[in-house]
């Protein structure tokens, strides 16, 4: 007796949790290893086991009998990827997802490939992190190569002594400090027999290094910005063997037929500026993920309403034990547009609780009505 498809994956964030709507509508298996059987995946899926990710038996249960094992983040020990590849279809390859964990690989592959990204270099000690920064000029943007997420890990430095605890931890990345005028986000999504499909490229709005909106298409750039941001993608995703969604999160610089972009940072799973796909497109990204790591034909990426413009608004803290008690005020404050999606998440500051949707012609008036019903969720915090 055949049974469903049954996609593995590690994390139990919001990412795993959006998985499982579309495993549903699919009829696909989703098994999670979670942090916590009570966390935002936990709470809604019943093939779950929590565990960590180093956990070589913890993972050895997820994939026993799926078809395919796949990640909600990048946090993924080299051993459990060659543990598992040895049994399951590992989708994104550990080949291609050391570019998204590993900032300094991914800066020297770019670079090797001519994709254009800011200034940097690897410096392994203070005197190194000088030189560089007498080089190109001060501040700089100091990263740690492995770990960092959501403003995590990432310095403003004036000086070495701005980030001298970081040393003794292997080697940093220092990047210029990009004088951008907006930033933009490439999208797609590729199977591992290499059909690669895009969504309109959309522009992003970060607060304190954390995604905070997301309008698509974009706004405030030219289209010919927006086709090199998409080919610079789907270049990617081509050349390092990327499968399942690419998030390729890039800064806007120059003006007028200057203008062009410069890659910041790679996501493979899908990503918080792809929520808006949700509501707005015709294949969500979750569905698209569920359907490439698996080697599905794609979906498509056309918006569901032709000519219009999709904004979505990041919840980030609430002044609400349960932000799901004022959907009331969250309706009537989006004007009837707002589609909003909660996450289960206990509430903390600043934390990604939700998000609010709205769709329409006018991307100023979609803001100011997503705006309006995260304002409600929000309630009063700080």
């Amino acid at each position: 007796m055949l049974t469903p498809p049954t996609v593995a994956v590690i994390g139990g964030g919001q990412l795993a949790r959006m998985m499982q709507e579309s495993a549903i509508a699919l009829g696909i298996n989703l098994r999670a290893l979670v942090e916590a059987d009570d966390g935002s995946t936990g709470l809604v899926t019943v093939d779950k086991a929590a565990g960590s990710p180093s956990d070589l038996d913890a993972i050895r249960a997820l994939i026993d009998g799926a078809d395919v094992l796949t990640f909600e983040h990048e946090h993924i020990p080299a051993q459990t990827m060659e543990e598992a590849a040895r049994v399951v279809s590992v989708q994104p390859p550990a080949s291609a997802l050391l570019y998204a964990q590993d900032k300094l690989a991914m800066r020297e592959r770019l670079t090797s490939m001519g994709i254009p990204c800011p200034a940097w270099a690897r410096v392994d000690d203070a005197a190194e992190l000088e030189r560089f920064g007498a080089a190109i000029g001060w501040p700089l943007i100091v990263k740690t190569p492995r770990g960092g997420y959501d403003g995590h890990g990432v310095a403003l430095a004036h000086s070495p002594a701005d980030v001298e605890s970081w040393w003794g931890g292997g080697p940093l990345l220092a990047e210029a400090l990009v004088p951008f005028t907006g930033e933009v986000a490439a999208l797609l999504a590729r199977t591992p027999s290499g059909q690669i499909a895009s969504w309109p490229v959309a522009s992003t709005v970060q607060h304190d290094g954390v995604c905070a909106e997301v309008t698509a298409p974009a706004v405030g750039i030219r289209p010919e910005t927006a086709t090199e941001a998409r080919r610079i993608g789907e270049r990617i995703a081509a050349e390092l063997g990327v499968t399942g969604v690419l998030a390729v999160e890039m800064f806007v610089v120059g003006e007028g037929a200057n203008e062009h972009v410069l890659v910041n940072e790679l996501a493979m799973r899908p990503h918080n500026t792809g929520h808006w796909t949700i509501d707005g497109a015709v294949t969500s990204q979750f569905e698209q993920h569920l359907r490439a790591v698996l080697d599905l034909p794609l979906g498509s990426t056309d918006l569901k309403a032709p000519g219009t413009h999709v904004v979505m608004v990041n919840l980030l803290g609430s002044a609400y034990d349960q932000p799901a008690r004022a959907l009331t005020d969250a309706f009537t404050a989006g004007g009837g547009r707002a589609k909003v999606h909660l996450y289960g998440k206990k509430v903390r500051p600043g934390r990604k609780l939700g998000h609010v949707t709205v769709v329409d012609e006018d991307p100023g008036a979609a803001l100011a009505r997503a705006r309006a019903a995260v304002e409600a969720l929000r309630g009063t915090c700080d």
